[in-house]
């Protein structure tokens, strides 16, 4: 996050409580600065100094510790968010009747701020009318709920929901509302591609690059937190699916373009840091090329220019953002594919250093406008995503 934020975890007893630590762990990664405060339940799952070692504050269990009468009003109003994880059944109950029988729901009670919670609790339970009632209750009140999702219990597999969603999502939810009121990219359409294509020789062998997808998919993430409606296009990765992202599959160059071409005329801002491939065999043999067949010769042709095939389509005030990875003449290379490409900016990927690129955690870039060109240290990806939003923000 560009600005500090603070924000109170509220733990209620439940097996998820050990989850939290999780949460705790990532928003103080992502630069939150964390208070918890458990439940006395909580407390018998998780001991309060694995929170104090995790958020590197005090934690407080109870109304009744010495030097802290005023707690409930003081931790009320300090953060910018509350996220109560697991939001038990319990304390669902005792928060929608407005009591405060303990720290936490007197926080909840006495809050100045937005709350953020993610239910836990046995399936039947979740099931009942009553819980229904109480979260509409909540959410009437300004709550906003993540989850809960279908999977195992603590006693056994289920079918319905009643199960925490995982930490990561959690906390991209928790990073959405702490950010998108700050944002001009909330509300907006966001539009990014990422990964490889593949371009088939025979039904088993394919001409491709070793794009990791990783760009793309930080700067999907990064814009769903900074509030905005997120398609992510992408070739074949490892990647788990980004939380909150509508996520399209494709694997040639062809489906790619076709998939950009259906969506783009709603975007409002296009990331094409996809490495498409360049190249696909003109005629691809329709069984396996065997060894023995010895030597092949392989017709090449180029497939089409997905990025150039954008401005078509583009409304005249969406923001085109592409990425490049030149060898020689960098700079230079970038601005002319800026203005033939109508771009507003590109993104030029380092080939020199070996810690930049593909199939790596780091990037090094340089943001290229028709004006400028400024050069970033190594980064991690994420943060590269986060400045090349900054500029898009300035875009916009």
């Amino acid at each position: 996050m560009t600005t500090v934020r603070r924000v109170l975890v509220g733990v209620s007893g439940g097996i998820a409580s050990y989850k939290a630590c999780s949460v705790v762990r990532r928003l103080k990664e992502a630069g939150a600065d964390v208070d918890v405060v458990m439940t006395a339940a909580a407390a018998e799952f998780v001991r309060p100094v694995t929170f104090e070692a995790l958020c590197g504050h005090s934690v407080t269990t109870s109304l009744w510790e010495r030097g802290r009468a005023l707690a409930h009003i003081d931790l009320g109003r300090k953060p910018n968010l509350i996220v109560v994880c697991p939001a038990t059944a319990n304390l669902l109950a005792r928060a929608a009747q407005g009591i405060a029988d303990d720290l936490l729901t007197a926080i909840l009670l006495a809050r100045e701020v937005p709350v953020l919670a993610a239910p836990a609790m046995n399936d039947n339970m979740f099931a009942q009318p009553v819980t229904s009632a109480n979260i509409d209750t909540l959410r009437a009140n300004g709550w906003t709920f993540v989850g809960p999702a279908v999977g195992s219990l603590a006693e056994g597999p289920s079918e319905r929901p009643g199960r925490m969603v995982e930490p990561e999502e959690i906390v991209a939810e928790a990073l959405r509302l702490l950010r998108a009121p700050h944002s001009s990219l909330s509300g907006k359409h966001v539009l990014v591609t990422a990964g490889p294509t593949r371009e088939y020789l025979d039904p088993v062998r394919v001409i491709t690059n070793p794009s990791s997808g990783r760009m793309g998919f930080a700067l999907a993430c990064a814009a769903y937190e900074r509030g905005a409606q997120v398609t992510l296009v992408t070739g074949p990765t490892q990647l788990p699916t980004p939380y909150g992202v509508e996520t399209v599959k494709v694997v040639t160059t062809c489906q790619l373009r076709d998939a950009i071409a259906e969506r783009l005329t709603r975007a409002d801002v296009i990331l094409m840091a996809a490495a498409p491939s360049d190249y696909s065999a003109g005629e691809p043999a329709g069984d396996k090329l065997k060894r023995e067949d010895g030597t092949i010769t392989l017709r090449l042709e180029p497939t089409p220019d997905v990025l150039k095939s954008t401005a078509e389509l583009r409304q005249e005030t969406c923001i085109a953002v592409g990425f490049a990875l030149e060898t020689t003449g960098g700079v230079e290379r970038a601005r002319a594919k800026l203005e033939s490409k109508q771009l507003d900016l590109i993104v030029l990927n380092s080939e020199s250093d070996p810690k930049s690129g593909f199939e790596t955690e780091t990037n090094k870039v340089t943001l290229v406008t028709k004006s400028e060109a400024a050069e970033l240290p190594l980064l991690s990806k994420q943060q590269v995503a986060e400045n090349i939003l900054d500029r898009v923000e300035k875009l916009l």
